[in-house]
């Protein structure tokens, strides 16, 4: 998609099913059925798509998707992983490689979103990027505890920590890009907002995982600190909509972008359909 000055691709990498009742908490089957999409097992597709930002002068990742290589056969069954990234691909057919991207921004460090930070081996992917990684986070990530370590994984560490860059409650990656602390998914979640010649969007990462996350009270599961992820929902999703943004996705099984009506959140005016 076209934002500005800005071009915005999304990556292939890969895919996760994951259970629809934890991906929903507590909403009842019925309702969020209606919403979305799931198989005869209660499992919801989960693309993994990290979303590439093209300025004049840079390549701006957000999160890394699933990685090559990196999870075990029991995993790959476990998350229901039918296929894994395919980014170096993706990133050919825009004459680009992983060499060429500058920086790569974290929303947070779970396995689903950090797995293509670096190789089997532990080395870096994106060899001459700045990575940025909310403090918190990165501390958690270190030292997981009882609960996370399910989801921190140490063969995501790596290389990479020679080029990072932690932030506390908010940074400015590339001049029209920002990544706020939000918490809730992750006690360090961040989202990213991109404004280019009054054209904005805005990617929630798994505070709104999918289109049918809107409702400030439809929260994972897997949430570490549920009631933070609806007060920040509350409060920003109304807002983004209100200034006309486009919601960028990176799990969403249908859209890639939303934009939603200023007198019905509920209702798409426009959007970009997954590819």
């Amino acid at each position: 998609m076209k934002l500005g000055h800005f071009n915005i691709h999304q990556l292939n990498g890969g895919i996760t099913n994951i259970d629809g009742g934890a991906m929903f908490g507590v909403v009842p089957k019925p309702l969020w059925t209606k919403k979305y999409n799931v198989n005869n097992k209660n499992q919801i597709a989960l693309p993994t798509y990290p979303i590439l930002i093209q300025t004049k002068d840079s390549l701006i990742l957000i999160d890394t998707g699933m990685g090559k290589d990196k999870l075990t056969e029991k995993q790959k069954r476990n998350f229901g992983v039918d296929y894994e990234s395919d980014i170096t691909s993706d990133l050919a057919d825009l004459n680009f490689t992983l060499d060429d991207i500058d920086a790569v921004v974290m929303t947070h460090m779970h396995f689903d979103h950090a797995c293509g930070l670096t190789t089997k081996d532990g080395d870096v992917v994106f060899k001459n990027a700045t990575h940025y990684i909310q403090q918190d986070e990165w501390h958690e990530f270190q030292s997981p505890n009882i609960r996370s370590k399910s989801t921190y994984w140490a063969k995501n560490n790596g290389s990479f920590q020679k080029n990072l860059i932690l932030f506390d409650k908010e940074i400015e990656v590339y001049p029209g890009i920002k990544v706020y602390h939000t918490g809730g998914h992750s006690f360090g979640h961040a989202i990213v907002t991109i404004e280019s010649d009054d054209e904005k969007a805005v990617h929630m990462g798994d505070i709104m995982p999918t289109n049918a996350h809107t409702n400030p009270l439809w929260v994972t599961a897997y949430d570490d600190y549920p009631m933070q992820s609806i007060r920040e929902k509350e409060r920003l999703t109304p807002y983004f909509i209100h200034h006309g943004y486009w919601f960028l996705f990176y799990h969403d099984e249908n859209y890639f972008a939303v934009k939603y009506d200023t007198h019905d959140t509920q209702s798409i005016v426009d959007s970009i359909k997954r590819k």
